[in-house]
């Protein structure tokens, strides 16, 4: 499903975040065959495609005779197909005059055309169409494409004197030497060099290139590597990552406000987590990492020295919790701090990465949300996840388990391709660990039959329907089916009949959680290509533009035998199966599976499907904390709890989209200017 984490807008950060997109329609889509893509000559260039679960595609980059650039890449992302190919002529600036991409992706027909004529540049994508006086050098950054277009880009981009470009539509890039290493062996080994490219989404993006500032390589969830550099993915990666970790000290150092003192926040309506309700008139004392009294106002005395926060017209709250954010790299901190985002579960990710940024915060290194990490195990196979630890038999699955367990890890995560043969031993082992048992349920199974293997949480509302979904279905639910499936048939199911009414009471009467991310599944079904989704309008002009178009996308192509509104009668169906779970007693848990910043939309969501405030914010403070054993520790107002906090502009009992309105924020009794944090994860300003 959606990573987030960061905010990406070309190819490379596009890859970094899909590792977790939810696959779409295998229907091609538009005109357009593979087999009238441009097939690569022997000498192109080869590049794989890959993660640590093994390779996706493979992209070919060479240029023809007249100097025109072409390149082909074909990539098969758990069922998701992408396949294209980009064209680009020169001009006599040194960026492209012409440019066109063929091809397609899960959305459907990628066709996308650029041209420079007379002074002015157009282009037309599957999302947008315009133009601009072209009177001096920009560089066109496409809507869609290929991976591979990032090497161009940077080509020119590092070309330029001072390695800044002006971008098409709109933004600049820029790029800053990080640094190099030494790859290959024997006649193929060379120094290649890092560079941070920033001004195309919100957090710099390390690219490499070889000794003379062509494109080498991407490294990271999903890495683009020269057939013969294959191997050197984990090099590049830790020769980045260490580079990148010096930035994020500086922020860690930086960001926090330096405190001599205790902190009042007074006058201040809080959200009693505890009690499902809003008290007005109330101060909130805190004292290095705790809280140490909360009371009315006009009783609470405040302590000598104290930093006094007046919090007439605010309200302060827990800090929030996503419990489905897959980090993806270090500016994954200051962005979920931002949005007051101060605890999050991340549901699987590199476990190496995760060690990482763990011991990076503990020695303040690292400014991030506290972290509750699930290892994700899944077996060996074309829809095995990208980070996945994988098992090829019932041993390897315990041993993973156990490994989790000494990694300090909160859970274990299990996935699609997961032997349902060795599920319940390995929940056993998990659960006689401690560990929190979750996950999507492995082909061939229903949701109940993972609840009987010793589930304690179903992930995402397409497992919860599939309890209602054709045995065809179910028997490819770990491809493609587990998103077209549901899409298809959820528009038809009957929410009362005993399918899910068993299931729910199931749920309820077990304590089952259920973490829905419903704005993941509303952005596959709802929208059409150039929508701007609900979770993402309110931050619309504060992000690069190149960002902004991704965000316009638009949902996986619908199969020819559906209409758009079939998909959305689906997504309807789905929020009524959230009510109906609501209403059963069902635990719910907020998470996104995405950017991170749709947490306040996926509330609005809850609130939509019958949820009061209340008990929407309470999806994202205790119940979380609750799930994950840390009730006592975090997750409300309350004297001797951790201090995360923040405080938002307006009343979230009215308007939930005040919570959008972040003004400071604590961790751990750290204070944080919440637009200093924002700046930090690279957004130009406040949402509105």
């Amino acid at each position: 499903m959606v990573r987030t984490r960061l905010l990406a807008a070309t190819r490379l950060a596009w890859l970094a975040v899909i590792a977790f997109l939810p696959a779409g329609s295998m229907a091609t889509g538009g005109d357009v065959a593979s087999a009238s893509l441009a097939q690569p000559p022997p000498a192109a260039g080869h590049w794989i495609l890959q993660s640590t679960g093994g390779k996706h595609g493979d992209a070919w980059i060479w240029t023809l005779p007249d100097g025109s650039r072409v390149v082909r890449e074909s990539m098969n992302l758990r069922g998701q197909v992408y396949d294209q190919e980009a064209k680009s002529v020169l001009g006599r600036d040194g960026m492209p005059s012409k440019f066109a991409i063929r091809g397609v992706t899960p959305q459907g027909d990628a066709t996308e055309i650029f041209e420079v004529t007379d002074g002015e540049a157009r282009w037309t994508s599957p999302i947008d169409q315009g133009r601009a006086s072209y009177a001096s050098p920009a560089y066109y950054v496409a809507q869609g494409g290929p991976f591979s277009l990032i090497g161009w880009m940077v080509e020119r981009l590092l070309a330029t004197p001072d390695k800044h470009l002006p971008l098409l539509p709109g933004g600049l890039a820029r790029a800053e030497l990080l640094t190099s290493v030494e790859v290959g062996t024997g006649a193929t080994r060379q120094t290649v060099t890092a560079w941070a490219i920033s001004g195309l989404s919100g957090t710099p993006l390390p690219v490499w290139v070889d000794e003379k500032n062509r494109f080498f390589a991407a490294a990271g969830i999903i890495s683009l590597l020269p057939e013969a550099y294959a191997t050197e993915q984990k090099k590049l990666i830790d020769a980045q990552t260490m580079a990148l970790a010096k930035q994020s000290a500086a922020l860690a150092r930086s960001l926090p406000e330096k405190l001599t003192g205790p902190v009042a926040f007074t006058n201040v309506r809080i959200f009693d987590a505890e009690g499902r309700r809003f008290i007005d008139e109330q101060t909130v004392v805190v004292e290095g990492t705790k809280i140490t009294s909360v009371g009315p106002a006009a009783a609470t005395d405040l302590p000598a020295r104290a930093r006094v926060i007046e919090g007439r017209g605010r309200t302060l709250l827990p800090g929030l919790w996503d419990v489905h954010m897959h980090a993806g790299d270090d500016y994954t901190g200051p962005q979920e701090l931002s949005l007051g985002v101060t605890s999050v579960r991340d549901p699987g990710n590199d476990d190496t990465m995760t060690l990482d940024r763990r011991a990076r915060a503990a020695k303040g290194e690292l400014l991030f949300p506290t972290v509750y990490a699930s290892s994700l195990i899944d077996g060996k196979g074309p829809y095995t996840a990208q980070v996945a630890n994988v098992a090829t038999s019932e041993a390897e699955a315990l041993a993973l388990v156990r490994q989790a367990k000494a990694n300090g890890f909160a859970g274990v995560k299990f996935y699609g391709t997961f032997d349902h043969a060795w599920l319940r031993p390995a929940v056993d082992e998990a659960r006689r660990l401690g560990l929190h048992v979750h996950g999507h349920v492995p082909r061939g199974l229903r949701p109940t039959e993972a609840i009987d293997a010793g589930y304690q949480e179903v992930t995402h509302i397409n497992w919860i329907v599939m309890q209602a979904m054709p045995d065809a279905v179910i028997q490819q639910s770990n491809g493609i089916q587990r998103f077209e499936g549901p899409g298809r048939y959820a528009k038809d199911v009957d929410l009362d009949a005993p399918a899910i009414k068993d299931l729910l009471r199931t749920m309820a009467s077990k304590g089952i959680y259920s973490d829905p991310t419903m704005v993941a599944f509303e952005s596959l079904y709802v929208p059409d290509a150039g929508d701007l989704s609900p979770s993402y309008a309110p931050f619309q002009g504060t992000l690069p533009p190149a960002t902004e178009r991704l965000f316009r996308l638009g949902g996986f192509q619908v199969p020819k035998d559906l209409t758009r509104a079939d998909y959305r009668a689906s997504w309807a169906r789905m929020m009524g199966l959230l009510r109906k779970m609501h209403e059963a007693g069902v635990p719910i848990v907020a998470g996104t599976d995405g950017y991170g910043i749709e947490i306040v939309h996926e509330l609005e969501l809850y609130q939509q499907a019958g949820m009061s405030p209340a008990e929407a914010l309470a999806a994202a403070t205790i119940v979380p904390a609750t799930l994950v054993g840390q009730q006592d520790v975090t997750g409300s107002i309350r004297a001797g709890k951790r201090a995360d906090l923040v405080l938002v502009e307006g009343d979230p009992s009215r308007r939930l989209g005040d919570l959008r309105q972040t003004r400071w924020v604590m961790l751990e009794g750290l204070l944080l200017d919440a637009d200093a944090l924002r700046a930090a994860a690279g957004f130009s300003g406040r949402p509105k």
